[in-house]
């Protein structure tokens, strides 16, 4: 298991890696951010995507997809690509791993595999 500060560096060694942070979705408040802030902010990017997450939750609730959890989300930019992982674990709902990467030096299916990896192993 891993700590946050592990799980965001080791986030932030996916190709391409702009930013992660580690959000809680209840507040829209990054637990957590690693990146050097230049191309995008997490904090606002943390509080602005906690809307979408809670977005989808209610259209899901609308649904009735009671029995389907959200994988990812994926946001796909013409310049970057905005990845939002719903962490599973028992001590990680309500948290989400928020990743942009810079599209034309990424690759999504490996950022996904690799995202997943990282929150299996992060211990809140």
């Amino acid at each position: 298991m891993a700590n946050l500060e592990t799980s965001l560096k080791e986030a932030m060694t996916i190709e391409g890696a702009i930013g992660v942070a580690l959000v809680d979705y209840g507040s829209g408040m990054a637990l957590g951010t690693l990146g050097d802030g230049g191309e995008i902010d997490l904090n606002v990017a943390a509080a602005a995507n906690t809307d979408l997450v809670r977005a989808k939750m209610r259209a899901m609730e609308l649904l009735n997809l009671h029995d389907d959890g959200i994988e990812d989300i994926l946001v796909t930019l013409t310049g970057q690509y905005h990845l939002i992982r719903p962490l599973t674990t028992t001590g990680g709902r309500g948290l989400f791993l928020y990743l942009a990467l810079n599209r034309s030096r990424s690759n999504l299916a490996m950022a996904r595999h690799q995202l997943k990896r990282i929150e299996a192993s992060l211990e809140v």
